[in-house]
């Protein structure tokens, strides 16, 4: 199936199903309707578990209408399905089956592919997601690439989220913690040859100045990539990366190795 482009028209798409979009995050989990104009916020932290999101999830939406359900999830995700616990969270996500726990059709998404999902307008497109951890994803020509570029080694034997997470931004304070994000994002667009850097996520409102070719992204871009996962036209993802077996890369054809096809129910 040919990739498609992704145009945000700065609004939400027209769909003739209602979506919940879940925007999973360690510090709270965000929650948006297609008939809602205002996101409710939910506390979560790290003893939250699977369960306890979706059953804060349902008091948070009681009377809601809704007929699919959109997760933005804070971990690496292969084929709609979380294949590691969160950082910053408790435990259960992996094993949990969240189609049957909300009684609807589910799409889980990495966080930040998610709000990269929302925030893309053409091209090569970097985006870095500053908020308790460091989430990323590469958009090039319609085609979304979920990152985990967090926690590789980055410097004096800390990582990339080490800096430029809330955990650099607590070790070494505003100003500091601004020219780290300045470096690291500079030097991963270099390397990822990206033709423009969106900075989403809670913290990055805290950046006074931005170098060229990079912006800071609205943190509602996350609702309206969940949005878009259900839309009619299909957008290819690109999946984690994983090793498969001749057998099954035999069996699963060229189209199919590596990628994630959304499309409605």
């Amino acid at each position: 199936m040919a990739a498609r482009r992704v145009k945000g028209n700065g609004g939400r798409p027209r769909s003739p199903i209602k979506v919940l979009v879940i925007d999973v995050g360690g510090t709270n989990v965000k929650v948006l309707g297609t008939s809602r104009s205002t996101p409710r916020k939910i506390p979560s932290g790290p003893t939250m578990t699977a369960s306890d999101m979706v059953s804060a999830v349902k008091r948070a939406t009681v009377g809601w209408a809704y007929d699919v359900v959109s997760i933005g999830y804070p971990g690496p995700v292969w084929d709609g399905r979380p294949i590691a616990e969160p950082k910053n969270l408790g435990g259960g996500w992996v094993k949990c089956d969240f189609q049957k726990a909300f009684g609807k059709p589910v799409k889980v998404i990495n966080d930040a592919a998610m709000q990269a999902l929302g925030s893309y307008h053409g091209g090569r497109m970097l985006f870095l997601g500053l908020g308790t951890g460091l989430g990323s994803a590469l958009v090039i020509d319609g085609v979304l690439a979920p990152m985990e570029l967090a926690h590789l080694p980055y410097s004096k034997g800390r990582t990339y989220e080490d800096y430029v997470g809330l955990r650099g931004l607590k070790r070494c304070g505003k100003k500091k913690w601004r020219r780290q994000v300045i470096e690291v994002t500079q030097a991963l667009c270099r390397a990822l040859q990206a033709e423009y850097v969106v900075l989403g996520g809670g913290n990055a409102k805290r950046l006074k100045q931005l170098p060229d070719g990079v912006r800071l992204g609205d943190n509602g871009n996350a609702f309206l990539g969940g949005f878009r996962m259900w839309e009619d036209t299909p957008l290819r993802v690109r999946s984690k990366t994983r090793t498969r077996s001749q057998d099954e890369q035999t069996a699963a054809g060229p189209e199919r190795l590596g990628e994630t096809t959304f499309q409605r129910p």
